[in-house]
């Protein structure tokens, strides 16, 4: 159990990072158990619904809140995003939406298109991670984002002013890197400050070089969010050691934070979590501080609080 440090009065939170499902949508979350990068997840293969997750939240001074894709079947991205719209229409929560569509698609434009009918909508999330391991891969090929046809629907987001999740292992950080180079004018979130999967001296080694590449694109954001996923508890000391690394590269105007709720349910409340994240972050300047739980997913988001 660690210490409650609350945060200060005049600093409120967006949850930058979170999902929320009904069971019978998810195909990868029914059935027998998989081996999957977060473990064994028995206890998340139910609904969670948006008033669980208002539930959750809003004791911790979260205020607002942006949903990131789960993957439901192929084709129905759209109905999705309508199901999450509805939610918010009818509770205003989540603030904003990041939808999916994949790049390689023949349908891409046009699934973009009636993606832009939803108020909420502010980007998209392709999983790229790919990985050796099978148990990490999700994309089918480690270059997937290095293909013509894909950037050439990629570039498509710039007609919308979206942002991109972007979600890569270390050894997919160079091209990732050339890609924001490529469109610098989109704004990209590395998810989970870079996926830090291997926590060997040479592993974290790679994934700071990595880290540097991305840091060094100024279009490039750090998501402070899911850090449990790959040691399967909530590690304030982990925490504190991957977040002052990516401070450092990213500087607090670009680090976001996220709780990936309900995944980090599976071994943690909320409570602890953020206050991890807190008990880490609160010797900042308070600017700092604010922006990093605020600000900064306010204005990628375009929040209206």
């Amino acid at each position: 159990m660690i210490g409650v440090f609350p945060l200060p009065i005049s600093i409120k939170a967006i949850d930058a990072h979170h999902h929320i499902w009904r069971l019978s949508d998810l195909a990868w979350l029914n059935g027998p158990t998989q081996p999957r990068i977060f473990g064994e997840y028995d206890a998340i293969k139910r609904d969670y619904l948006v008033e669980e997750f208002i539930d959750d939240v809003t004791p911790e001074g979260v205020v607002g809140s942006v949903y990131i894709q789960v993957n439901w079947p192929a084709g129905k991205e759209v109905e999705e995003v309508r199901w999450v719209q509805e939610n918010a229409d009818r509770t205003g929560w989540p603030s904003a939406i990041i939808g999916y569509v994949d790049f390689s698609s023949e349908s891409c434009a046009e699934t973009l298109k009636e993606l832009s009918n939803f108020p909420l909508m502010r980007g998209i999330r392709q999983q790229l991670h790919w990985h050796e391991n099978p148990l990490y891969k999700f994309a089918p090929e480690p270059d997937v984002m290095r293909d013509a046809k894909w950037r050439q629907n990629f570039a498509l987001l710039q007609d919308y002013d979206w942002s991109f999740e972007l979600q890569v292992f270390a050894s997919q950080m160079k091209d990732a890197a050339g890609l924001a180079a490529e469109f610098p004018n989109t704004a990209m979130v590395l998810q989970h400050c870079g996926m830090p999967e291997d926590i060997t001296s040479q592993g974290m080694q790679l994934w700071l070089d990595g880290m540097k590449e991305l840091a060094d694109q100024p279009n490039i954001h750090c998501k402070f969010s899911g850090l449990g996923t790959f040691i399967h508890q909530n590690s304030v000391g982990f925490i504190g050691d991957i977040t002052a690394q990516c401070l450092e590269l990213f500087g607090a105007n670009r680090c976001i934070f996220g709780s990936n709720f309900p995944i980090e349910k599976i071994w943690t409340n909320y409570a602890e979590l953020i206050q991890g994240f807190y008990q880490n972050l609160r010797g900042l300047p308070e600017i700092s501080q604010k922006m990093i739980f605020l600000d900064n997913a306010q204005k990628l988001y375009k929040i209206t609080l």
